[in-house]
């Protein structure tokens, strides 16, 4: 029970990433279906799909960070010794830190005191403040995944590899097969 209790908690933004875009391409299907044949709409589907769509691409960019599968410029380290390469990204991700740092302070600030309780949104009527909750949650939760990497690169001496960097290598090699099944796919 423990374990899959961990499970879901590992890999929370993914279940919750297929949702939000399943969320999202049902109500834009719904929406052009009842546009195109009944003439009429759902008033709040727009909305919520924008909303939906927001807080997919945040939660994303909190999966992205988990599996290290961010973009970076790493061409140039690889002129590096290995040492240099690896404290070199251990540089970036502090500063990476940084930035999500401030804005987490930013956000929070913004969503908790700045931003007024009556603010609604026009046409589902929720307080903004709940739409606007994503900014500081994925930047904590984007943090969290950030020193989750180190810890596992810098302790548990295990290197997280970008899903698309490993499919590369493994398509490089005599053959061509993946020689072990990519995250979430079963062999």
């Amino acid at each position: 029970m423990k374990r899959v209790i961990f499970k879901i908690i590992d890999n929370l933004e993914n279940y919750l990433c297929q949702f939000l875009l399943v969320t999202f391409v049902v109500l834009l299907f719904v929406q052009i279906v009842l546009r195109n044949l009944f003439a009429d709409s759902l008033a709040w589907g727009d909305e919520l799909a924008t909303y939906a769509f927001v807080w997919f691409a945040y939660l994303g960019a909190v999966y992205a960070a988990k599996l290290s599968a961010h973009n970076r410029v790493t061409f140039q380290f690889k002129f590096l010794p290995k040492a240099v390469e690896r404290y070199c990204a251990l540089l970036t991700d502090i500063i990476w830190l940084g930035f999500n740092g401030v804005f987490i302070y930013l956000s929070y600030d913004f969503v908790f005191n700045k931003m007024n309780l009556f603010w609604k949104s026009q046409t589902l009527g929720v307080p903004m403040k709940y739409f606007y909750l994503i900014l500081p949650i994925a930047f904590v939760a984007m943090s969290i995944r950030i020193i989750q990497n180190n810890y596992l690169r810098f302790v548990k001496k295990v290197d997280p590899v970008d899903p698309e960097s490993q499919q590369l290598e493994e398509l490089k090699r005599p053959g061509g097969e993946p020689t072990r099944p990519v995250d979430g796919e079963e062999r």
